[in-house]
């Protein structure tokens, strides 16, 4: 695999380059895409689910994207060392209902040599919210 700069141990820039580029491909809701920042061994959990491999990583983003409707997200760099990176968000999305949610967290990243993240342990928390109390407005993807 080609190194994906930047590359641990982080910096503070080094470390917010990296949140970016996460936030970035998340909000492109392109389940392959998102995958390609991972180990091909990767390690997640994701509130209740853990998962292995990018396989599992795609698919469960497809899940995700297919429930959690206009999603929206921001990153928010918390601390870094070395080869890891904790992070604070927020998203917000709606179901097929129309109700809209605000969800917030954490995630702790373990990146290998190669800057690809091994490791993505995420807490959330979900927040039922009215439409007029949304935060991140866009336009929609093309």
């Amino acid at each position: 695999m080609n190194p994906r700069p930047p590359l641990p141990p982080f910096t503070e820039e080094t470390a917010r380059q990296k949140v970016q580029a996460a936030e970035d491909a998340w909000n492109s809701r392109d389940p392959e895409r998102v995958s390609l920042a991972y180990t091909e061994e990767t390690e997640w959990r994701n509130r209740t689910e853990f998962l292995h491999g990018r396989a599992q990583v795609v698919e469960f983003l497809r899940r995700k994207w297919s429930r959690e409707l206009d999603y929206r997200l921001r990153k928010t760099l918390w601390a870094f060392t070395g080869n890891r990176i904790a992070v604070r968000f927020e998203y917000e999305f709606h179901d097929d209902s129309g109700q809209w949610y605000r969800a917030h967290g954490n995630e702790n990243w373990e990146f290998d040599e190669l800057g690809y993240m091994k490791r993505r342990y995420a807490s959330i928390n979900d927040q039922p919210i009215a439409e007029a109390e949304r935060k991140f407005r866009w336009e929609r993807p093309h």
